[in-house]
C-alpha cells in the first residue's frame, strides 16, 4: 500500500478510430461499407507491435520490480477494444495480466471516443458510457469508478451527468484560465456537484514526454529519468499528485524504441522513489486526498492547443456542419435493431473524423489520412449521406419521431403478446401429452 504523501499518477489513453475508405459521391446508395479494413488492421497491428505490447510488458515488469508499488491507469475506448479483439487478441491477455496485479485501474470513457457529451441529445452520451463500462467489466473484471472523457472534455454540466451515472471523479485538463494561481497538482471538486472529485492533467510535465522527448531543438533535450524526477519533485512542492496523461502510443510509436523511451520509463520509478515520490491510481488519489478547492467550469475545456477549448473538433464551419448532421440522425438510428447500422453509427462518431477537418495546428497533418480538411469533410459527408439513406429506408423521415416511437412500442408489445401466447400453447400441448399418456396407461 502506498503511504507517500507526494505521488505521480500515470494515465494512458488507448484509442484508434476505424478510418474511412475513400468514399465517392457515386458510391452513395450503392456501397454501404465505409471502412478501410486494410489500413485499420495495418495501423493497429503496427502500433500494437511497436507500442502497446512492449509497453504492457514494461509496465508489468515495473510493477514486479517495485514490489507492486508502481501504479498505472488506462482509458481504452470501446472501438479500440474491438480492434484489439480483431487485430491483436494477445493484448487482451496482456491487459488482463496487468489487471490481476491489483496495481492497474481502468477508467470510464465514451464507447466511440466521441463528442457525445457536447451533443444536444444527452441520451447518446449516457448510452455510450454505460456500454463502455459494461465492456471493461466483462473483459477485465473492473467497474470503472473514474471517468476520462474523450479529449478530456469537461464542464460543470458534464460533471453532473457523470456523477449521476455513479462515477466518483473525472480526469480533465489543468487549464490555466480555470486554475489561475492554483496548482494542477491537487485534488479538486466540482463546485456545482461537490461529491464529484476532479483530477487535473499537468500539461507541462505531460508534454515534456509526449511532445519533446525526441525534439532535438528543445532546450532541455535530452530528457533523462533523473532530470524528470527532479522536475516532478519541484512541481510537487505546492501539490500532492502530478497527473501525467498521454496517449499510450507515445511509448514506442510516437517516440520509437531507439529513442530510449522505454529505457527512460524503466529507470523512472527508481529516481522518483529517490525523490520521495510514490505512485497512485486516480481512484487512490480520490480516496486518500482532500479537495483543495471547488472549481467552476461553465465552458467546455479540453487538452487541445493553448486555448484548451473545443476548436480542434468544432472550430470551423465544416466541422460544425458535420457534427450537426450526424446529431440529427441520433434518435432515429437508436430505434433500429439492425446491428450493422448501429455498429456503423458508433464508428462514425469517433472524434477523429472531425479532427481531420480541423484547419488549425500542425498536428492534424501528422494523423490525418487526408491531404486537407476539405477532403476529410467531403469523404465523411458522402458516408453520412449514404448512412442517412439507410436510416430513412428503415424509418422514413416523413414519420415524426414521436409517432414512429409509438408504432415501434406497439409492435414490441404485440411481439411480447405473441411470445406469451406461444408459451401458453406450448404448455397446453405438454399438459395434453401428459393427459394422453395417463389415459393410455389406464386402458392397459
Amino acid at each position: 500500500m502506498n503511504t507517500s504523501n507526494k505521488n505521480i499518477s500515470f494515465i494512458f489513453q488507448v484509442h484508434q478510430p476505424f478510418r474511412l475508405k475513400r468514399y465517392r459521391f457515386f458510391d452513395i446508395g450503392n456501397d454501404h461499407y465505409y471502412f478501410d479494413d486494410f489500413q485499420n488492421e495495418d495501423i493497429f497491428r503496427r502500433i500494437a507491435e511497436q507500442s502497446y505490447i512492449p509497453a504492457n510488458r514494461l509496465m508489468l515488469q515495473l510493477i514486479k520490480e517495485t514490489k507492486h508499488r508502481f501504479r498505472v491507469a488506462y482509458a481504452i475506448s470501446g472501438v479500440a477494444l474491438e480492434q484489439i479483439e480483431m487485430y491483436a487478441p494477445e493484448l487482451i491477455d496482456s491487459f488482463t495480466e496487468l489487471a490481476e496485479t491489483g496495481c492497474v485501474e481502468f477508467l470510464g470513457e465514451t464507447y466511440a471516443h466521441s463528442l457525445a457529451s457536447l451533443a444536444y441529445d444527452k441520451d447518446e452520451f449516457r448510452i455510450q458510457v454505460k456500454e463502455h463500462a459494461q465492456k471493461i467489466e466483462l473483459m477485465f473484471g473492473q467497474k470503472p469508478r473514474v471517468f476520462r472523457n474523450s479529449e478530456l472534455l469537461y464542464d460543470d454540466a458534464i460533471g453532473k451527468w457523470v456523477h449521476d451515472m455513479g462515477f466518483d471523479g473525472v480526469i480533465t485538463e489543468g487549464a490555466k484560465h480555470i486554475l489561475g494561481w492554483k496548482s494542477p497538482n491537487n485534488l479538486y471538486k466540482c463546485a456545482t456537484t461537490p461529491e464529484l472529485k476532479l483530477l487535473l492533467r499537468n500539461p507541462h510535465l505531460t508534454e515534456d514526454i509526449s511532445r519533446n522527448f525526441t525534439n532535438y531543438s528543445w532546450s532541455e533535450y535530452p530528457l533523462t529519468a533523473d532530470k524528470y524526477a527532479a522536475w516532478i519533485a519541484k512541481d510537487l512542492q505546492d501539490g500532492e499528485v502530478v497527473n501525467i496523461d498521454m496517449s499510450y502510443d507515445v511509448l514506442g510509436s510516437g517516440n520509437p524504441a531507439d529513442s530510449g523511451i522505454f529505457d527512460f520509463f524503466r529507470a523512472l520509478p527508481t529516481y522518483l522513489e529517490k525523490e520521495g515520490i510514490g505512485f497512485a491510481t486516480p481512484s487512490e488519489s480520490i480516496k486518500n486526498l482532500t479537495p483543495k478547492d471547488a472549481l467552476t467550469i461553465p465552458d467546455t475545456i479540453s487538452w487541445s492547443e493553448e486555448e484548451k477549448n473545443t476548436n480542434s473538433w468544432l472550430g470551423n464551419t465544416i466541422q460544425r456542419e458535420a457534427f450537426n448532421k450526424i446529431q440529427q440522425l441520433a434518435e432515429r438510428t437508436r430505434l433500429s435493431q439492425n446491428r450493422r447500422l448501429l455498429q456503423d453509427w458508433t464508428y462514425l462518431q469517433s472524434s477523429d473524423h472531425l479532427y481531420y477537418m480541423s484547419s488549425q495546428g500542425d498536428d492534424v497533418k501528422l494523423f490525418s489520412p487526408y491531404d486537407n480538411e476539405y477532403e476529410a469533410f467531403n469523404n465523411y459527408m458522402n458516408v453520412i449521406s449514404d448512412f442517412h439513406l439507410r436510416v430513412d429506408e428503415q424509418y422514413p423521415s416523413s414519420i415524426e419521431n414521436e409517432e414512429l416511437n409509438a408504432l415501434l412500442i406497439t409492435i414490441q408489445n404485440q411481439g411480447d403478446e405473441i411470445a406469451e401466447l406461444k408459451k401458453e400453447i406450448k404448455q397446453l400441448e405438454v399438459e395434453k401429452g401428459h393427459s394422453q399418456k395417463s389415459s393410455t396407461k389406464e386402458k392397459k
